[in-house]
């Protein structure tokens, strides 16, 4: 069998990542032109809360894993663009791996980026779309004790504190839950 039968014969699964936009932003799918900029965040000290630091092969893994999650789910993080300079400023959106406790809301912003309001926006933006795209009836965001920036942001949002857990890799992680649509308690 030659490598053109093989190919012919396998099955194709396609994947449409939408395109969300906010007032200064562009949350767009990943892709291989986000190699570098992932690469560099993973092996930067701002990935220590995620799981990082990563050597250059874990962080193409990790994007790999970032695209996939939209294939097994239909829903994962998008690349965060400042829609006027089109900077690459980080990644947010849903995430809910096996064994994660239930889907959350996240947030890794890039270096530079960070104290200008872009992890709430963009979170916001992801948010509201699990809830009136993706019918997801609730969200959690989780935060490690000492991230007092994203603990910041998830409060922004209105989140509250709601118990915590010990992941396998990733040790204590605070939950923050996200109010409900329609409960009035959302961030504008």
């Amino acid at each position: 069998m030659t490598a053109t039968a093989a190919t012919a014969s396998a099955p194709v699964t396609t994947v449409t990542i939408p395109t969300v936009t906010t007032p200064r932003l562009t949350l767009r799918a990943p892709g291989p032109q986000d190699v570098a900029a992932v690469a560099a965040f993973y092996a930067s000290d701002r990935s220590a809360f995620v799981g990082g630091p990563k050597d250059a092969d874990g962080a193409w893994r990790q994007l790999g894993t970032e695209i996939g999650h939209w294939t097994l789910r239909g829903y994962g993080r998008w690349m965060v663009e400042v829609t006027d300079t089109g900077e690459t400023a980080g990644m947010v959106g849903l995430w809910n791996p096996v064994g994660w406790p239930e889907p959350e809301v996240g947030w890794d912003l890039f270096d530079g980026h960070t104290g200008r309001g872009y992890a709430t926006e963009a979170a916001i933006a992801a948010r509201d779309y699990a809830f009136a795209t993706v019918g997801l009836p609730t969200l959690i965001s989780l935060v490690a004790p000492g991230n007092d920036a994203s603990a910041a942001v998830a409060a922004r949002m209105g989140a509250a504190m709601d118990g915590e857990i010990t992941h396998p890799t990733l040790g204590h992680l605070h939950i923050w839950r996200h109010p409900a649509p329609g409960s009035g308690e959302a961030a504008q």
